[in-house]
């Protein structure tokens, strides 16, 4: 139930219509300013306003992309899982650590850097595949 207030929420919240109603809330603040003599009170209710609204909100667009980021990485895995000759060290893999991250990112920048002196960069796979091409390649020339 919660999860289902939570998308209904967000889905009216980004929409055009919100957006104009909370543009017109502002309108209404600011014309109503010399009624109440920009007094403190009249300052304090637009603060207290945004401040909620703000912190509702940051908790519903987190949870909205961290379901979208979900799904983008659900299909990434299966597309590489599809894939004949894709590395399957790439599925699931942003639960791995910081350090784990920037070992893969390492091996995949030496793979773009061999690629970028093959021929047919389209040809290679995997940084291993890569590895031993240019190897080869070094040796025949």
């Amino acid at each position: 139930m919660l999860e289902r207030a939570a998308h209904v929420i967000t889905e009216i919240t980004g929409s055009s219509w919100a957006f104009a109603l909370a543009a017109g809330i502002v309108v209404v603040w600011v014309i109503s300013g010399p009624l109440f003599g920009f007094s403190d009170t009249w300052q304090l209710v637009i603060n207290t306003g945004t401040t909620i609204v703000t912190f509702l909100m940051v908790f519903l667009i987190q949870r909205s992309q961290n379901k979208e980021s979900r799904a983008v990485q659900l299909k990434l895995n299966e597309i590489v899982a599809a894939l004949e000759g894709a590395s399957n060290r790439l599925i699931d893999i942003e639960s791995l650590s910081e350090r784990e991250l920037d070992v893969l990112h390492a091996h995949y920048g030496r793979l773009a850097e061999l690629a970028a002196q093959d021929a047919d960069p389209a040809r290679s796979h995997s940084v291993e595949e890569a590895d031993r091409r240019h190897t080869r390649k070094r040796a025949s020339a």
